[in-house]
């Protein structure tokens, strides 16, 4: 899973690269956690414009967002079925950008190092999002979203089996966008792993592990071993399902 990142871009930067009608106030953060606000991108009536929202997906539909599991990313293979993304994947699609990420490599010692993951060209990253508004009972909104993930490619696979789906070039952000033309199906056959080579990689130090520290010096890479590739677990299945987890 892609449970923190950074995003580095400057404003004006943003709004360029993304075709913004508008600019976001916002400082360079390198270690942005769940439930924090972050920048995504989406449009509405034709309009394209950054807002902040909360990570952590809040379906329209929920009663009591206190009570809801924290939702920060959706599966690919599953997004199209599940009731808390298949609506946000039909009329909710957004962008959330990145300068690179990070995930965590589980060693034979069972201890758990962290990377710092980017495009290897150096461009800034559009993590293919949802997002959804909750209302609530005294007409309060909340803007939230998840990233989606897929599985991981060869390359990425020596750090984690699963990573962000991530579109490349102005084309494939515009369509992911639009909601009014571009069908679900379709949307969601942008949602792959990218091609070997796209990204790189390095060891960063364990501070990242904890929200409280946002400094340049998390991304800077680290002297760490050579990461041994991850095999995937099969999951085991109990019961006949129904439960509340049968919405993700």
């Amino acid at each position: 899973m892609c449970g923190r990142y950074a995003v580095t871009l400057p404003p004006e930067m943003m709004a360029q690269l993304f075709q913004l009608l508008n600019t976001l106030p916002m400082m360079p953060r390198y270690n942005v956690a769940p439930t924090q606000p972050v920048a995504a991108i989406w449009e509405e009536g034709g309009r394209r414009e950054g807002h902040f929202a909360r990570w952590g997906l809040v379906p329209r539909w929920v009663k009591d967002p206190r009570e809801f599991p924290l939702l920060i990313n959706a599966r690919a293979e599953s997004m199209r079925e599940k009731p808390a993304f298949r609506d946000a994947l039909k009329h909710g699609r957004c962008v959330v950008p990145a300068s690179g990420y990070y995930e965590w490599h589980t060693g034979p010692d069972k201890k758990k190092r962290p990377y710092y993951i980017t495009r290897a060209d150096g461009e800034p990253m559009a993590l293919a999002g949802l997002y959804a508004t909750w209302s609530g009972p005294e007409g309060e909104e909340v803007d939230s979203v998840a990233t989606i993930i897929v599985p991981a490619n060869r390359q990425l696979s020596v750090v984690h089996d699963r990573m962000p789906a991530i579109l490349i070039g102005r084309q494939q952000i515009d369509d992911w966008l639009n909601v009014r033309e571009v069908r679900a199906d379709d949307a969601a056959q942008m949602a792959l792993p990218l091609e070997d080579g796209v990204l790189k990689f390095h060891p960063v130090s364990t501070r990242v592990n904890s929200a409280r520290d946002d400094d340049p010096g998390l991304i800077v890479e680290v002297t760490e071993e050579k990461p041994e590739p991850v095999v995937a677990k099969a999951k085991k299945v109990v019961g006949g399902g129904g439960g509340q987890m049968d919405l993700f």
